[in-house]
């Protein structure tokens, strides 16, 4: 069962892009269950006080008070893997719509044929990354690790040391053989000795990749061009 918001003070528009999504569910045979909101205050409140949980957001980016970006750098720490959906008339915003690691940016002018495809592959993503998860089993313990909950990995002598929303875990394997058995693109090396998560990279900047945890990690001048051209490719076909 999605759960999923809709935000926009324009009423009209929050009931279009309402009957939108409920097609998109019943094309991909999902479930789900949609909220929608007027007031982008109402929707923090929801998010921070009450604890709502959403898997996708979609937002109206013009909004008087708290606009769209406002919303979403606050709700972020709140709910760190949702998917938001930016709708907005302003090119510009794509940009910042990126270093926010959205899902999709849709302009209004383009809305009917651009935001059923972005929502339908919201939800069919949504589908792949709660069934991707990487196990690490021994003797003693079994343990699965959602690929979405994990920021970094880092090697540590014959270890190597997975860091995620939750912790950290370690696993005696090398690193290129953990990178192998994740096979999975949106996980790249920075350097020799780090594999990051690059739906967790807000920005590339004076050559780290600052995550959206916090923690900015090095980049080696071998890797820096690579590593930009595969977030360019692997978000291109995001935004």
């Amino acid at each position: 069962m999605l759960h999923i918001a809709i935000c926009d003070d324009d009423a009209k528009a929050v009931l279009t892009h309402k009957e939108m999504t409920e097609t998109c569910l019943k094309q991909c045979r999902s479930a789900g269950e949609i909220e929608t909101y007027t007031s982008g205050d109402n929707l923090l409140y929801d998010i921070a006080e009450d604890h709502f949980f959403y898997d996708l957001i979609l937002l109206d980016i013009e909004m008087p008070g708290n606009t769209g970006m406002d919303l979403a750098h606050k709700i972020r720490p709140y709910l760190p893997d949702v998917k938001i959906i930016f709708i907005t008339s302003h090119i510009e915003y794509a940009i910042d719509a990126f270093e926010l690691s959205v899902f999709r940016y849709v302009p209004k002018d383009d809305k009917d044929r651009r935001l059923p495809a972005a929502i339908r592959d919201a939800v069919k993503l949504i589908g792949l990354e709660d069934g991707k998860a990487y196990t690490i089993q021994t003797n003693s313990r079994l343990e699965k690790i959602p690929y979405r909950s994990i920021y970094y990995i880092e090697r540590d002598g014959k270890n190597a040391i997975i860091t995620t929303n939750s912790g950290v875990s370690k696993v005696r394997k090398s690193l290129q053989q953990v990178y192998e058995e994740l096979d999975a693109d949106e996980f790249i090396y920075t350097d020799r000795g780090c594999i990051v998560n690059m739906i967790h990279i807000m920005q590339i900047k004076d050559g780290t990749a600052v995550l959206k945890n916090g923690d900015a990690l090095p980049i080696s001048r071998s890797h820096l061009q690579e590593v930009k051209e595969q977030i360019n490719t692997y978000w291109g076909t995001h935004i």
